[in-house]
């Protein structure tokens, strides 16, 4: 199976992640591509994905897989063990699924006040408390919740949270999001120990500038 890859897409990070855990990262051939969110969209993504996202799974027979929650439900269905993590039916499967999807949606709302804060324009102050309400609330959420996610299999929910909250430290270094929130940070410190988790981290290499990304927890 061939992914489209890029090392710094927490998208993609998740779909490695549950790889690793499942013990079949090397059976992915990673095709580096690079989602552009401004200007000419990258042909080779949108030949797979015509929306120009990744990540996508190219596989040997069918259709390519795209959307890193489809990707991920397809990779516990056909590893042995898998639906341990993501059962395929049932409640804990929709206490999975309910927890991959907020903390992708938490994910994407950093991305796209990243996107338009580097914009041209920046942004304007509605827009920006509109970014920061969102995520205020989905980590209150996370943090009422974290007792249950320490307990729960390392599936898709605390894998795609995981994600989420290495973008807040990749993008907002100093937010000072563990001291707000301690059971998340405590969450947190239990993941990182994670080989899968660790060897796929996103390291902050370029800092962080201008009022628009500027995110403080108190």
């Amino acid at each position: 199976m061939i992914l489209l890859w890029s090392p710094r897409s927490p998208f993609v990070r998740k779909v490695m992640i549950l790889a690793h855990e499942l013990g079949i990262a090397e059976a992915l051939e990673l095709r580096r591509e690079v989602a552009v969110p401004r200007g000419v969209p990258n042909l080779a993504i949108m030949a797979v994905n015509p929306l120009g996202k990744i990540p996508a799974l190219i596989r040997k027979e069918g259709p390519a897989l795209i959307g890193s929650a489809e990707i991920l439900d397809y990779l516990c269905e056909i590893t042995p063990g898998g639906r341990a993590l993501l059962p395929a039916s049932g409640e804990a499967r929709v206490v999975q699924l309910r927890w991959q999807a907020l903390a992708d949606q938490l994910t994407e709302v950093l991305l796209d006040w990243r996107i338009a804060a580097t914009g041209p324009h920046g942004i304007d102050a509605a827009r920006r408390e509109s970014f920061e309400a969102k995520v205020r609330a989905g980590m209150a959420l996370f943090e009422a919740e974290a007792p249950l996610l320490r307990e729960a299999p390392f599936g898709p929910g605390p894998i795609a949270l995981t994600c989420a909250l290495g973008q807040l430290d990749f993008r907002f270094p100093a937010c000072g999001w563990r001291a707000a929130f301690p059971a998340l940070a405590r969450f947190a410190a239990d993941t990182a120990v994670r080989p899968s988790v660790a060897v796929t981290a996103i390291v902050n290499d370029q800092g962080v500038s201008g009022p628009d990304l500027q995110l403080t927890f108190e």
